[in-house]
């Protein structure tokens, strides 16, 4: 604090006044002192606080006009300053005053000692044996994730809400974090929520402290559309927080803080070792799961197993990878940690980065005209298809364990990032099953929610039917894929690419075929409302009965779906403008170049805080 800054003659007096009223504790440079412009004069205390009050430019302390203990009023002189000339003799000027070294600052220890017993370093045996286990900790993960420098974590000082059982001390030193060290941070220069259960600290549970810090942070990623990864290893509610006043603590918020991101920013959840109940809840929202080689994922664990009287397990029985990818709870299947963390950036990169310019991306298209094959009979690897018509290196497959008939990508055209569907032949000829449909209908939830054009890539003979197909309540699975494709707010197109037929086509075109912003065929397709084969089956049942020579009726079989085939080539198909042209298979990324132009934009209005409500968990 100081007067108001005047104009002051060389070896003129001055006074300094004083800036409020208040009380004089201490008087900080004596008369005939040399002083410096910024150097304190007086300390004045008001309103319980302590205010220095500094000369304004160098000089000689002539007088001081107060002692501690004087009550002064605004304006009131405090002391007295005199001047010097610029030109006056060497010595004139007053000594510079030495800078002093800083005096000790017990409160900032304090500070850097309690944050020291946080780390890795301050837990050496509980790191050792996660080490051995051959796994990272928690905190090495999320070093991993996130940019170097950028990561500022929340509620680090935290503890396990224990002290009614155990030391304070003990608690401080073993349970940091209180389990969860979280906070935001850069992922590839996008800012994030990271988040990570800490396994060495009372395994990974649910503390009722870690609570509000997950409370805390879904919040700010709710208020700054943060992205939100989650390292989800543990084993649920910990029930040993006795200090904690609750009866069964159902109040608890994050489960619907963290639900209701669900559409709003991308959720990414990582699972690797045990994630068990309320863990594995958190896991089940996220858009999604990434999960390595060792998980075991389940909705409770061996403790809770047992407590239900449903019998005895180890841990890694209990949803090992093998279950959990093949029954479509984990998107994406990775070998360890490390490839978990950059399977996350990867993912996340579609949405951070939805435009990525790369001029030179794309692959030699003609090879896609001999990828399919003419004989109409024969399998193909439409993952080949996918490959060589999205840029190069860009496809990132999720569930691929699952729903087999069907396969839904991340990928990028000219750098734009966009979602695939894709009907594959070699299972079920393409069938659409209750698997596939839901596989499908979630994929373009995910898509729509964060705005990714869709392309779909047809080649099925419909829906799967047969009494084995309606015990798996394939009428509502299979539905849900026209609900959602008729309520899509993102750009679609659809390349038949063989087959297009019945109305699973027309759920590979969200609802029909005039329903995307264009539906065109390659040379190989072929259309029909049903199967060629069955249509002529049925169509021609009684005129195939009456003939008796099996081999002449197999010759008249093999005409009319001959003659049904030749109707329903994709050119007649064109030539009645069912669909919007037959194409070059090599000219198919200028249709897909359609889903980013102004004309798709202009088509689709612009979205409200959410697309959607919110992506489902299945």
């Amino acid at each position: 604090m100081s007067s108001s800054p005047r104009r002051v003659e060389p070896d003129v007096p001055f006074a300094v006044h004083a800036p409020f009223a208040g009380t004089v504790v201490a008087i900080a440079t004596r008369a005939e002192q040399p002083v410096r412009a910024g150097q304190a004069l007086v300390i004045l205390e008001a309103m319980k606080m302590e205010h220095e009050v500094i000369a304004e430019r160098d000089g000689l302390v002539e007088r001081i006009e107060v002692s501690p203990g004087d009550t002064v009023a605004k304006g009131q002189p405090l002391a007295s300053i005199r001047g010097l000339d610029a030109s006056a003799p060497e010595g004139g000027h007053p000594e510079p005053v030495q800078r002093r070294e800083p005096e000790p600052r017990e409160d900032l220890d304090a500070v850097d000692r309690r944050h020291a017993l946080i780390f890795d370093e301050a837990r050496p045996d509980a790191i050792a044996k996660r080490h051995d286990r051959g796994r990272r900790t928690a905190r090495e993960n999320l070093a991993d994730l996130v940019d170097a420098g950028t990561f500022v974590e929340y509620g680090p000082l935290m503890f396990a809400a224990q002290e009614r059982r155990r030391d304070r001390d003990e608690l401080i030193r073993r349970t940091p974090a209180d389990g969860l060290v979280a906070g935001v941070g850069d992922i590839d220069g996008h800012p994030a929520v990271a988040m990570s259960y800490d396994y060495t600290v009372l395994a990974g549970t649910q503390g009722m402290r870690n609570h509000t810090k997950k409370d805390r942070l879904f919040e700010i990623a709710e208020r700054r559309r943060l992205p939100v990864v989650l390292f989800a290893e543990g084993g649920g509610g910990r029930p040993g927080d006795v200090d904690w006043p609750i009866v069964a603590g159902l109040d608890c918020r994050a489960f619907h803080l963290f639900a209701r991101l669900s559409a709003l920013v991308p959720l990414v959840g990582i699972a690797s070792g045990y994630c068990f109940a309320g863990n594995a809840a958190l896991l089940g929202c996220c858009d999604v799961v990434i999960a390595t080689e060792d998980a075991s994922i389940g909705m409770g664990g061996p403790a809770m197993i047992e407590g239900g009287g449903l019998g005895v397990y180890a841990p890694a029985d209990v949803g090992p990878i093998e279950v959990q990818s093949a029954n479509g709870v984990v998107d994406l299947r990775v070998d360890d940690e490390a490839a978990a963390v950059a399977a996350a950036r990867r993912y996340l990169g579609y949405f951070t980065e939805p435009s990525r310019a790369r001029p030179d991306a794309a692959p030699d298209q003609t090879g896609l005209r001999d990828l399919v094959p003419p004989n109409r009979r024969r399998t193909y690897d439409v993952r080949q298809v996918i490959g060589s018509l999205f840029d190069s290196d860009s496809l990132l497959e999720l569930r691929r364990g699952f729903g087999l008939g069907m396969v839904t990508a991340l990928a990028r055209v000219e750098g734009h990032a966009i979602g695939v569907i894709a009907n594959d032949p070699s299972h079920l000829g393409g069938a659409i099953d209750a698997h596939a449909a839901d596989k499908a209908t979630r994929f373009m939830q995910l898509c729509d929610a964060f705005g990714l054009p869709l392309v779909f890539l047809c080649d099925t003979p419909g829906f799967m039917v047969g009494p084995q197909a309606e015990r798996t309540a394939t009428v509502r699975h299979f539905s849900r894929m026209f609900l959602t494709g008729a309520n899509l707010h993102v750009p679609t197109g659809t390349v038949v690419l063989r087959k297009g037929y019945g109305l699973g086509a027309q759920a590979m075109a969200g609802g029909g075929f005039k329903a995307p912003l264009f539906t065109v065929g390659w040379p190989t397709s072929e259309f029909g409302a049903m199967g060629l084969e069955g249509a002529v089956r049925l169509g021609m049942r009684r005129e195939l009965e009456a003939i008796e020579d099996p081999d002449q009726r197999q010759r008249a079989f093999d005409a009319a779906v001959a003659a049904a085939y030749e109707r329903g080539k994709g050119i007649s198909m064109a030539e009645y403008f069912e669909i919007d042209d037959v194409i070059d298979p090599a000219e198919t990324r200028r249709w897909i170049a359609m889903l980013f132009g102004e004309a798709a934009e202009a088509d689709h209005a612009a979205p409200p805080v959410k697309r959607r409500p919110n992506v489902d968990a299945w």
